[in-house]
């Protein structure tokens, strides 16, 4: 019996129309009221994720910015939060600027951007999320970051990863939740180290968690998860090392899962 279930949001829950079907939340529904403790484990800012989680009905703590901060719906108490390093933050915003990158910071759940680009309005349109400009980061990167994101062409963010990893990468987790988003959190604030402290919470054992998901940033749950899925729309190397892929996410593929692992009925 599976009691924790930890779900990305893009491209895993959500369909390309960024919408979460009916058939979708009734299996959702059916499962936490066998008692399985149903989260979400997403990239998003705590802001955007809470939106998708009232779409489902949850009330529950759920996981964002990469596994960096855990907080509870209604109440919003944090009960797991990790910051990038001070050092490293101002490592990486001095990277960037002398590259001309465009770079944004989260702090205390506000998503900052040095100016209105074309970058900062599609990420906050695709999040919902509005965007607060400061042009000078050096205010910023005293107080404690829960991520700092790049936006660039997918092959030139590769680069930037390499060139990163000597530089900061002994103190924060690089990953990728999209081709064109490159984040940066603590070394312990990733998805597999949230799932285990959401397991811990609850009072489980990883063998009793199963973890959905479909980009590489979510490799290190999926991992970590008694089952760890991929969708079929997932990136080839984490079908690799997935336990099982299900169906894609406009086909459904998390109620596949659910159906299949609780509810007994594929």
């Amino acid at each position: 019996m599976y009691k924790l279930i930890a779900i990305d949001i893009d491209d895993t829950l959500l369909t390309d129309e960024l919408t979460v079907t009916p058939g979708t939340k009734e299996a959702l529904a059916e499962a936490i009221a066998q008692g399985v403790f149903v989260t979400l484990a997403t990239g998003r800012m705590f802001p955007s994720a809470k939106k998708i989680a009232k779409q489902v009905e949850l009330n529950v703590p759920i996981i964002t910015y990469q596994g960096s901060l855990v907080k509870t719906l209604l109440d919003e108490q944090v009960l797991y939060e990790r910051s990038v390093p001070k050092d490293a933050a101002k490592q990486l915003f001095d990277f960037c600027k002398e590259r001309g990158l465009h770079v944004q910071m989260y702090v205390n759940d506000v998503l900052y951007v040095q100016q209105d680009t074309e970058k900062a309005r599609g990420y906050a349109a695709l999040s919902k999320i509005p965007f607060v400009v400061e042009p000078d980061f050096n205010k910023l990167t005293d107080k404690p970051s829960t991520k700092m994101l790049i936006i660039d062409e997918p092959a030139y963010l590769d680069e930037i990863a390499e060139q990163l990893a000597p530089l900061i990468g002994d103190r924060v987790h690089i990953t990728k939740s999209k081709p064109h988003y490159l984040e940066f959190t603590h070394k312990e604030g990733t998805k597999g180290h949230a799932i285990a402290f959401m397991a811990e919470h609850i009072g489980c054992t990883m063998d009793e968690v199963i973890a959905i998901g479909d980009s590489w940033n979510d490799h290190e749950m999926i991992e970590a998860a008694g089952l760890g899925v991929a969708m079929e729309n997932a990136l080839p190397k984490l079908k690799e090392i997935a336990q099982f892929v299900t169906k894609s996410n406009n086909e459904e593929g998390v109620r596949h899962v659910i159906e299949k692992f609780i509810l007994n009925k594929a």
